[in-house]
This record gives structure tokens, sequence and C-alpha cells, in this order.
């Protein structure tokens, strides 16, 4: 599994975005310039961003870029899936599969989803904010029963 170059300038560009003073728009070349992002590339994580509400324009035309809410409010994985689907590690985790193995009781197929399920989890509990304010994620521990629709955080 690779994460696309989108997810992570994305999350590069919200970081830029979100440590401009309150208020104060951040123009999309100097989000270029400061995180080193081609300015061109960059012109679709804006667009991708804007469609999924994280970001708006501050106010008129070259006003510059805001958070569309608080940076302690946007997950890792709602970035994430501003640029591309559902988080699948494998085919046959994703319920529109039409796997013959799982049929047959494939014995990888719960570990996949495990996995799967966890790792959405983690995306879903980090958030912008966390990473700026540089957080250690391996403290991070999801409990055991991943069913649960709200993840608990415990921190060692």
């Amino acid at each position: 599994m690779n994460i696309t170059t989108k997810p992570h300038y994305g999350i590069r560009a919200l970081i830029e975005i979100a440590k401009a003073p309150d208020g104060e728009g951040v123009l999309q070349k100097d989000i270029a310039l400061n995180q080193e992002l081609p300015n061109k590339y960059l012109d679709h994580i804006i667009r991708e961003l804007k469609v999924a509400d994280l970001i708006s324009n501050r106010g008129r035309k070259k006003s510059g870029y805001i958070l569309s809410k608080p940076a302690s409010e946007i997950t890792v994985y709602a970035i994430y899936r501003a640029f591309e689907p559902e988080l699948c590690l494998v085919s046959c985790v994703d319920c529109k599969c039409e796997c013959t193995r799982a049929v047959l009781q494939c014995p990888t197929q719960p570990l996949w989803q495990e996995l799967n399920k966890r790792m959405i989890q983690f995306m879903q509990v980090v958030s912008l904010q966390d990473i700026i304010d540089g957080k250690d994620f391996s403290l991070i521990r999801l409990h055991d029963n991943v069913e649960t629709e709200k993840v608990e955080l415990i921190e060692a």
C-alpha cells in the first residue's frame, strides 16, 4: 500500500494554512513556496480541499485560504478522503469485492479487515492540530474493540 502524494501534499498545505494568524488567508503561491510544492500540482490539491470543505477563500479573490473549521477538528482521515476513496488495503477488504476465496473462508481475510479498520481508526483520531503540535504518535493506542463507533485514545 502506498499513500499517494495528494493526501501527503494536502496535509502539508493545510499545515501552512493552519499556521497563519487567525483570520489571515494564505495565498497559494506562499503555500507552494513555503512547503516546496509545485504550484501547478497544488492547484489540484487546493481544489479538492475546497470541495471537501476543509478550506475556503477568506473573502474576495486573491485573499488567500483559511481552514473551514479548527485544525483540531480536521482528521487525517478526512484529509485522506478528500483525495482518495475509502481506504482498502487489499481488494478482499472492500465490501464491493467479488472474492471467491472469501466464500471458502480465506484465512487471511480477517487479518486484512482488522488491519484496515485499525488504520482507518488511527487516521480518524489524529488531527491536523496533533501534527502541528508535534504529538508523539507512537503513544496512541486504540482499544481492542474496534467495532465501537467512537474510538478512544489511550496514551502511554
